[in-house]
């Protein structure tokens, strides 16, 4: 049993190191704290699109930073105005389209904390 939950350190060892702590950028206590902040907060943000919004999503539910940057957040999209508002144009070619709207339509439903 203690073997089980040495490997969940040790994935979330890896986790933090994809999204950033393996390069810490400075020999500064302050910038390397404001640093540890930013990727832990990227680290978290990753965790809770993933459970909230792709919690069914096959290939996405469970995947690991590195798949969820190119399959999801780098978009190859357009952001366009138009009559006062915002349109988000996406390849229909690219195959995520699907996930990354279904994802949107999620966490956009989900009620605001008050």
């Amino acid at each position: 049993m203690l073997h089980r939950s040495h490997a969940s350190v040790e994935d979330r060892v890896r986790t933090g190191k994809a999204m950033g702590l393996d390069n810490l950028p400075s020999a500064s206590w302050e910038v390397n704290c404001g640093w540890m902040l930013a990727a832990n907060l990227a680290s978290d943000l990753d965790a809770w699109v993933r459970l909230l919004a792709l919690h069914d999503v096959e290939g996405l539910a469970d995947a690991e930073p590195e798949t969820m940057r190119f399959r999801l957040y780098h978009l190859p999209a357009r952001l366009a105005d138009h009559a006062r508002r915002q349109w988000l144009r996406i390849d229909a070619t690219w195959p995520w389209a699907q996930a990354f709207t279904t994802c949107w339509q999620r966490l956009t439903a989900l009620p605001a904390v008050t």
